[in-house]
């Protein structure tokens, strides 16, 4: 495998470019010009340096089944942390077990990129970036580390409700409800009625790119410089039909804490529009905000099909994103 030649910029899929674009460059590496490519190769490749990988993986205290390495970012370059760094940046080679497996990455930073540019959702900066022996991973700045140093406080949803293996068994992070997730922010969240919106925006946004992974871990409150806990940016967002063949949603109860289902649900055995509704009215989203918010995931954008087009994926992982695409707009139209 070798590095692919660019024509896009492995950030913003921007057109025109054979390696991060200035925009890319100012979000990512703060202005400072950073190769596309590692200095080094990858953990499946580089034998010699494989136990400098494994010691890396310890220091990152982020959980998940994906396999994530520290990097830290001196001047223009990336390098893997050691004992006692703080890293600034998170980087994913592809994943051990998964179907379409050498797509995981592309995936994740093509939906990444669709949540920001096109649906305004506030999203970690993020990138592909490749080995010296070609092979792809996707790498995302770290938003919980401070630019002087230090680090702002986080919290995750699943310690938010003390939710651990210990006591609530392997699946704690998906034995819960989007409804008394959305809830939480009243009790956490000073500005509630500003970041409830966010958060209704995301889990419309995981429905319609068939994010069936976007369980309680994958949703954060992250301190701001006046103290409060506000939503985080998004991160791990992908589509999740690609490779898994799994269900509409990631946590167990679906929408709601009860079993209410619209009629189109019941019989379509999808949630439509009036299951969202129902949702944003529940937690608290003002009644004349819900249908501005919900606009344009129910409209067409040409956008998704360009930058999905401009993507890293392969021709027919392309296809399948947008006939996913499609068919979950198609379940929200339903009647």
């Amino acid at each position: 495998m070798s590095v692919p030649k660019l024509k896009h910029c492995p950030g913003t899929l921007a057109e025109g470019f054979d390696t991060y674009s200035s925009g890319c460059t100012k979000a990512l590496f703060a202005g400072k010009k950073v190769s596309h490519i590692l200095p080094f190769e990858s953990p499946k490749k580089s034998e010699k340096d494989i136990e400098l990988f494994m010691e890396n993986s310890k220091l990152l205290s982020i959980s998940g089944v994906q396999e994530k390495f520290s990097l830290i970012q001196v001047k223009n370059t990336l390098r893997l942390t050691t004992n006692g760094e703080q890293g600034t940046h998170i980087l994913k080679p592809i994943p051990a077990i998964l179907k379409k497996v050498n797509m995981f990455p592309a995936n994740e930073h093509l939906t990444m990129q669709i949540a920001r540019q096109v649906y305004d959702i506030n999203t970690a900066a993020n990138a592909m970036i490749f080995f010296k022996d070609g092979s792809p991973a996707y790498i995302t700045k770290r938003f919980d580390v401070k630019p002087e140093g230090g680090k702002w406080r986080k919290e995750d949803f699943a310690s938010l409700v003390g939710k651990t293996p210990e006591n609530a068994g392997q699946n704690f992070k998906y034995e819960y409800s989007y409804e008394e997730l959305g809830l939480l922010f009243q009790k956490f969240v000073p500005a509630w009625k500003v970041e409830i919106e966010k958060y209704f925006a995301q889990v419309l946004f995981n429905f319609l790119f068939s994010n069936g992974d976007a369980h309680l871990k994958n949703f954060s409150l992250l301190e701001n410089p006046q103290g409060d806990f506000i939503l985080s940016p998004a991160y791990d967002l992908v589509n999740s039909r690609i490779h898994v063949d799994d269900s509409d949603f990631a946590l167990t109860k679906g929408l709601f804490a009860d079993d209410f289902k619209s009629p189109t649900y019941k019989k379509k055995n999808h949630p439509c529009q009036d299951d969202f509704i129902e949702l944003g009215q529940r937690i608290g989203v003002a009644k004349n905000r819900i249908e501005k918010i919900m606009q344009p995931f129910l409209a067409k954008q040409v956008m998704v099909a360009t930058l999905t087009g401009c993507s890293f994926l392969d021709e027919a992982s392309k296809r399948g994103y947008l006939l996913n695409y499609n068919s979950r707009r198609n379940f929200l139209h339903s009647l």
